[in-house]
């Protein structure tokens, strides 16, 4: 007879934490561990539909990077977007989620383990209730809370939040913290989390890779023209430049910077010259003006695109910072990178004792 599975629920204390790339590298590491893990994310943002049913883009995913058996995904239940949102205030949708929860759920033959992503915050989902402690309750789940630095006083968002998740607090993992803060955390906020009854599972550094965007990305959310080097397009960009100043200024600038992508005016071609001879992964061109020919040829030769925008310079930046904010861990040299920091700086050992779990095999 299949045994029942324990379940696992990382949440985060707001939206943007980082909490995708940590359960791809804890995912990774329960694996290692010979353990039958399974995976769900109750409550989607990103689904599309495919042959009759909804597919979350996160749980497809994951699915291919651990490759995961159909039998060890558990399915997405709604997607939180505009339309569904209305669909749920007018009245038009009635389903009782936590009774979908239950059935699709609480199934034996799950294996040892289920991982669930839980919702942006602490607060979102209620409306369906699906919220982080909702679905917690109805599960009988443990919690992991994912948090960004930003300084000390995240301090005081995990103590509120553990007032909120009481018991069923496993830990928290400190996400994102710059190198000339790592010894603060270890020596201050982490030994003062552990007084307070919150173990301290992983205090990850940060990484400029898992911070970058594609090329990709920002010509379609900039909905751009690519003018060159349309194979390109995967380049990862990990900084902004701004190219409005004089030539002289921006080459200073623009050699501090690494892996940029430099948004300036389709007629600063000084300016674009300058950028396309430091370390630059893609130029955006504002105001649709096309950059003259050898501008073109420099760029073919050095393989580094230019798109062109329809947009002024500061709703460019805009639109580039919100990409920024919403990063995602699909490619292969993220992926990689993700298992690094988890395998480094996360006591996988630790959380097994602490659900009760012992290793199939033994981690290396």
């Amino acid at each position: 007879m299949p045994k029942s599975p324990k379940y696992l629920l990382i949440g985060s204390i707001e939206a943007s934490s980082g909490k995708s790339a940590i359960i791809l590298g804890l995912s990774n590491q329960l694996h290692q561990t010979g353990l039958n893990v399974a995976y769900g994310k109750p409550l989607g943002k990103s689904l599309r539909e495919s042959e009759g049913s909804l597919i979350e883009e996160d749980v497809e995913f994951i699915t291919q990077s651990l490759n995961l058996s159909p039998n060890q995904i558990v399915p997405t239940l709604v997607g939180l977007n505009e339309t569904t949102l209305q669909q749920r205030l007018s009245g038009k949708d009635t389903t009782d989620y936590q009774k979908s929860l239950k059935s699709e759920y609480l199934q034996d033959g799950l294996g040892d383990l289920v991982v669930l992503e839980g919702p942006g915050n602490l607060s979102e989902g209620n409306l369906f209730d699906l919220s982080l402690m909702q679905v917690a309750e109805t599960l009988d789940a443990g919690i992991i809370l994912v948090c960004r630095y930003k300084s000390l006083l995240a301090i005081e968002a995990l103590l509120a939040a553990k007032q909120l998740v009481g018991e069923r607090l496993i830990g928290v993992v400190i996400n994102d913290v710059p190198p000339e803060h790592l010894q603060a955390v270890a020596n201050t906020m982490s030994p003062f989390l552990e007084q307070q009854g919150i173990p301290v599972l992983g205090v990850l550094p940060n990484s400029k890779l898992l911070r970058s965007v594609t090329v990709r990305e920002l010509f379609q959310q900039l909905n751009a023209e690519v003018l060159c080097r349309k194979d390109r397009l995967n380049l990862l960009v990990e900084s902004l430049a701004i190219g409005a100043m004089n030539v002289n200024a921006a080459v200073k600038y623009f050699r501090k910077r690494q892996n940029m992508a430099v948004v300036t005016g389709g007629d600063r071609v000084e300016i674009q010259q300058a950028a396309l001879e430091t370390s630059t992964q893609c130029l955006i061109l504002t105001g649709q003006l096309p950059p003259p020919s050898f501008i073109l040829s420099r760029a073919e030769e050095l393989e580094i695109p230019i798109l062109s925008v329809d947009l002024d310079t500061l709703s460019t930046v805009e639109i580039i910072e919100r990409a920024f904010g919403q990063v995602r861990v699909h490619e292969p040299i993220k992926v990689e990178c993700v298992r690094h920091l988890m395998t480094e700086h996360f006591d996988i050992n630790r959380l097994l004792s602490l659900m009760g779990l012992s290793p199939v095999s033994t981690l290396s």
